[in-house]
């Protein structure tokens, strides 16, 4: 029996050193995980500060964003504005324009109008007084007045001469030229119509 206790005091000693190898491993494993516990919660004070320093910049910044973004659309606001105001001057202004514009084209149509009734009337004043002028070579005596499409006829002894008096510088029209042609092209014709 003092074989068994010895053995078993034997084991006893082994599960007692066992359990203070173990416990001071523990002892170890705990002061390890204490002092990484305290570098892990150092490093997270430290991350913390850091991510707060962080947060407080880019709030300040989304502040001052927001301010500046303020300021933008206040002066975007104003130019709309100017702009607005400088359109609307300009529309009047173009209204004032095209209204003298108008005004200027009616006032030039009018003028044109009355040198066009004033060179017809020297027109015609002309052609009634063509016969009296120098520049007329023939004898008024043998002119007959028709006024259209050609002023005159001339009954010489010779020849019968149609004459278009112009004055200025204005031109013979289509159907003047039309007849000045034919007369160039001999393509002149004698009618006699009885009457019964």
């Amino acid at each position: 029996m003092d074989f068994i206790v010895e053995i078993f005091l034997f084991v006893a000693i082994i599960c007692v050193l066992f359990l203070v190898f173990r416990l001071k491993d523990l002892k170890l494993n705990a002061d390890s995980l204490k002092k990484e516990t305290t570098r892990l919660k150092d490093q997270l004070n430290t991350d913390k500060a850091s991510h707060d320093i962080l947060e407080s910049k880019l709030h300040h910044n989304i502040l001052g964003l927001q301010e500046v973004l303020s300021e933008e659309q206040k002066s975007i606001k104003a130019r709309e504005v100017d702009l607005n105001n400088k359109e609307a001057e300009l529309l009047k202004n173009l209204a004032a324009v095209e209204k003298n514009l108008e005004e200027e084209t009616e006032s030039r149509k009018k003028t044109l109008s009355q040198k066009k009734s004033s060179e017809v009337r020297l027109g015609n004043i002309a052609e009634t007084l063509a016969p009296f002028l120098d520049q007329f070579d023939f004898d008024p005596e043998n002119c007959i007045f028709l006024g259209r499409p050609i002023d005159y006829i001339s009954f010489d002894d010779e020849v019968v001469t149609l004459i278009e008096v112009k004055s200025g510088k204005s031109q013979l029209n289509s159907k003047q030229r039309h007849i000045r042609d034919l007369i160039k092209n001999k393509q002149v014709a004698w009618k006699e119509i009885r009457i019964q």
